[in-house]
């Protein structure tokens, strides 16, 4: 299996922006959301933990 580095190096790029967006532009609102997660139960984080994996595996194979 060949690697194309290039582009894995790209996705990282586009992960760390993405993720770099919220607390850059709203530190407060990042720190309530954080917060709110703190008292969701388990089950409700895996369940949106799944979702994004599944979205993510969905849109990669529809690119």
């Amino acid at each position: 299996m060949d690697i194309n580095w290039h582009d894995l190096l790209n996705a990282l790029a586009l992960v760390l922006i993405l993720e770099g967006l919220l607390p850059f532009a709203s530190p407060s609102r990042l720190k309530q959301t954080y917060a709110q997660l703190i008292n969701l139960p388990n089950k409700t984080l895996r369940s949106i933990g799944l979702a994004s994996v599944i979205a993510g595996i969905l849109l990669l194979f529809v690119i």
